[in-house]
């Protein structure tokens, strides 16, 4: 009986432990710069294996496409033990993700052939310009 109390608790213990690793993990690196530009880079990676990267800066500063870019990734395991992977670059695109992880849209179904005829016509014979001041109701 004393053996199966002490089990139990040795495992309750390490659970215990294994847990509170995750919350704890230390900080095995981390560094970050901003420069008086506004441009920054910063990165991190903590003993659970998590890893992160980013810089960031303002492209084209004072035109009129003037627009900040931000590109980075970041990687874990996952719970079931999944190596993850994600890249990004945001920018005036929006967020654009890459990675393995991600799920990928189906290809889209081809244009029936009857679709395409109909297209190619109306390229091939397009409506005259309305002169001035003529509508059709």
């Amino acid at each position: 009986m004393k053996i199966i109390v002490a089990l139990a608790v040795l495992v309750v213990a390490v659970s215990a432990q294994r847990g509170s690793s995750e919350k704890d993990a230390p900080i095995l690196k981390q560094e970050q710069e901003v420069n008086f530009d506004g441009s920054y880079t910063s990165q991190y990676e903590t003993g659970n294996g998590i890893a992160a990267q980013e810089q960031g800066q303002l492209k084209n500063a004072g035109s009129e496409a003037e627009a900040e870019e931000v590109q980075g990734s970041f990687q874990y395991t996952a719970p079931d033990g999944t190596p993850i992977l994600l890249q990004y670059v945001a920018n005036e695109n929006g967020f654009q993700p890459q990675g393995a992880h991600l799920p990928v849209a189906p290809t889209p179904p081809p244009i029936p052939q009857a679709i395409q005829r109909a297209l190619a016509w109306i390229a091939a014979h397009p409506q005259p310009p309305e002169p001035q001041g003529t509508r059709r109701f």
